[in-house]
């Protein structure tokens, strides 16, 4: 049995379950090889996929499902609505879009990828609608800080399940998370690993030589220790394997805060706050 298939599913706040851990695809930019990275994902027993209509690769994602030949009903698809898009009218649209490229009949869970102001309350009111029309198992948004989840609540049928937001370490988001955990709502941590910014870390090559494990390995686990959602991105096999395998050793408490003490707010990616749209 494969270590993705134990215990490793967080229950969203419908009740739909969502793998702990995926495999992001962002900037996977080759056919081939997101081909083979999705295919050896699903053979070592991933089972979330994470693209986004901007990532310009949902085709070639629904290529490898198909060619991996497993049930699409053992996948957790997500993709985004990409902030060009935003609106009502054109978020229905751009979702019908993402899901003819992939050849899809629903997706697990769609986001809106930016809060792009003044546009995201109605791309919301367009997420709703597809929900309830059963195109999508589950709702939620990206890089939404708590202002931006506080205006959206305020007109909200349903409340996001999930907020996909830079979360590592370095950027640990006590705050948002506090806040997300009032409703129900998961976090799922993109570029988990700072992108690679954490492998010289004296603290973590410390922890990781004391259990036996990689950094990342080390890393991933504290976000799993702190319920956190993950999608690792690699396109490397014994990567992709390695990043899975975080189910056999548990970090203390100790561990944790020794973690925890890395946090200096550092961004690698844009901030929300100050992102040109």
């Amino acid at each position: 049995m494969n270590n993705l298939s134990l215990s490793s599913t967080a229950v969203l706040a419908n009740g739909v379950k969502m793998p702990k851990v995926g495999l992001g695809v962002f900037k996977v930019e080759k056919e081939e090889e997101l081909i083979t990275a999705v295919k050896s994902a699903i053979e070592i027993g991933y089972r979330s996929i994470d693209t986004a209509s901007i990532y310009g690769n949902e085709e070639w994602v629904g290529e490898a499902i198909r060619q991996s030949g497993i049930n699409r009903e053992e996948l957790f698809i997500t993709s985004k609505v990409w902030n060009s898009d935003q609106g009502y009218e054109a978020a229905l649209k751009a979702f019908n879009t993402s899901l003819e490229k992939m050849g899809l009949e629903y997706l697990d869970l769609y986001l809106i990828h930016w809060p792009v102001e003044g546009k995201y309350t109605e791309t919301w009111r367009a997420l709703e609608d597809l929900y309830k029309e059963g195109k999508i198992k589950t709702i939620g948004v990206s890089n939404f800080q708590i202002r931006h989840l506080e205006s959206l609540l305020k007109t909200a049928e349903i409340k996001p399940m999930i907020n996909q937001i830079e979360l590592h370490p370095k950027l640990a988001q006590t705050d948002l998370r506090a806040f997300a955990a009032k409703y129900d709502m998961h976090i799922e941590a993109w570029a988990p690993l700072m992108q690679g910014g954490l492998f010289e870390n004296e603290i973590l090559k410390k922890l990781a030589e004391k259990h036996g494990k990689s950094i990342a390995q080390i890393v991933l686990r504290w976000h799993l220790q702190n319920s956190i959602i993950v999608i690792p991105k690699s396109t490397k096999p014994h990567r992709i394997k390695e990043n899975a395998d975080l189910f056999d050793f548990e970090l203390s408490q100790q561990d944790m805060e020794l973690i925890d003490s890395l946090d200096e707010h550092l961004r690698v990616g844009p901030d929300p706050d100050n992102f040109d749209f």
